[in-house]
């Protein structure tokens, strides 16, 4: 292994003034009240191995990384680390702002173990990854954050690090130099490189990690498979009180759903070519209800049956119904589509379009939601959540929402598909010194 954090414990001193800051910091006391950011944390990483860590704010995400790259030390347990370790925790941490960038990236990367020669050496790259220009010798404290981020990360990203930290870096930046950063990612994990990753970032978590773990007031809760380990921080996210520590504790005791499905579902359609009753989802989760019910998440082809065996192309309906137990306003409803590993694909909501909310909803009414879809999508099984919401003391609230509330398989699709999606290709191959032509096509069907 090669991050090791056993038994680890981090508290620290709860002060109500400067005067008794100063006094814990000259003289401490064993009996000075004190806040637990991290209690009896077991936690392992292998090489190669990426692992994402999710809680919501406060839970001890940042103080577990900072203990790992030693800024702080635990008061109990302990640490083991193999290789070199980079972080990139705070924007900025390591640079000083007096300093130029080129300054900088000499200071920061000899800091993380290279030599001066080996910087050198790797300036150019540091530099053309950075994509900074002249900005370079300039002093840091005159960078805006992207520009400080493109540095950072860039030093980081070339010290060829055995272990690389990073807590929701990622988030800053814009769209084309978060792709550079994921690839440069993507790099480093097939080098074999360990990742331990933090974000709030579903999707993120989900794509880049092999395993995720959730922490919650300082106590590691689980640790699985990401999608799994999401969707409980997802869930305990919006609970509060006495509910949420019953669901806290039923993570704990490993238990992954403590709520029942809607009960007011319809009898299960029979099978048919089209429909197999063997294709459920093992994975269903439903939030607490507030007010609604969602029931009978399904499928329906343009003739209106149920289905779950869909072929390539073709429009389909994704329809569940809401039912009221008591009046709302301004009501939508929303979808989406996952893959196996819970990346999201496409999705859609009424909430956004005033001409497709539904201004009033009376208790003991049932909302249809209808979502038609063309099916571009190569073989395999995906996900569907569900969600209805609606304005309350003007905020707009989930009234109830599932994950993996219906599974579909597409069987049939053209052969010559790769990737995610189908974006009804046509490839024309042509030898011009022959003028022969062949032509393959994937044609939506008429709907």
């Amino acid at each position: 292994m090669v991050v090791s954090v056993l038994k680890v414990t981090k508290s620290f001193a709860l002060a109500r003034g400067p005067w008794q800051r100063l006094r814990q910091a000259l003289w401490p006391r064993p009996n000075d009240e004190r806040f637990y950011a991290l209690r009896n944390i077991d936690f392992h990483a292998h090489k190669g191995e990426t692992v994402g860590i999710v809680g919501h704010n406060g839970s001890g995400k940042s103080t577990l990384l900072q203990l790992i790259c030693g800024v702080m030390q635990p008061d109990q347990g302990r640490i083991h680390l193999q290789g070199r370790v980079a972080a990139l925790l705070e924007l900025g941490s390591g640079f000083n702002p007096e300093f130029t960038g080129r300054q900088n990236v000499y200071f920061n990367a000899q800091l993380l173990g290279l030599t001066r020669q080996e910087v050198e050496a790797r300036f150019e790259a540091i530099t053309e990854f950075a994509n900074i220009g002249r900005f370079i010798d300039q002093p840091v404290k005159n960078y805006s954050s992207g520009m400080m981020l493109r540095l950072v990360f860039a030093v980081v990203m070339h010290i060829d690090p055995d272990v690389l930290i990073i807590d929701e870096a990622l988030a800053v930046g814009d769209d084309a130099f978060r792709r550079k950063c994921h690839a440069k990612l993507k790099q480093l994990q097939a080098k074999g490189v360990t990742l331990l990753f933090v974000s709030h970032s579903a999707g993120q978590v989900i794509e880049l990690c092999d395993r995720a773990v959730l922490l919650d007031q300082g106590e590691l809760l689980m640790e699985g498979k990401p999608k799994q380990v999401v969707q409980q921080y997802h869930k305990l996210l919006h609970m509060e009180g006495e509910e949420r520590q019953t669901y806290r504790q039923a993570i704990i005791d490993g238990l992954r759903e403590t709520d029942t499905k809607p009960s007011k579902a319809k009898t299960e359609a029979p099978s048919t070519g089209d429909y197999d009753p063997g294709v459920k989802p093992a994975s269903t989760m439903w939030y607490a209800s507030d007010g609604a019910h969602i029931h009978h998440p399904h499928i329906e082809n343009q003739h209106g049956e149920t289905v779950n065996m869909l072929n390539g192309s073709e429009t389909y309906d994704y329809v569940y119904q809401v039912a009221f137990d008591r009046e709302a306003f301004e009501v939508g409803g929303g979808m989406m589509i996952k893959t196996v590993s819970g990346f999201e694909l496409a999705g859609a909501t009424s909430t956004r379009d005033h001409t497709l909310r539904i201004p009033y909803v009376a208790a003991g009414q049932t909302l249809e939601m209808r979502f038609r879809f063309q099916c571009n999508l190569p073989n395999g099984s995906y996900f569907l959540n569900c969600g209805c919401s609606a304005l309350v003391d003007g905020e707009r609230r989930f009234l109830h929402r599932g994950v993996d509330a219906a599974m579909f398989t597409v069987v049939e699709q053209s052969q010559h598909v790769t990737g995610a999606v189908d974006l009804v290709s046509r490839i024309v191959p042509r030898l011009l010194d022959d003028e022969v032509t062949a032509s393959s096509e994937a044609e939506p069907s008429a709907s």
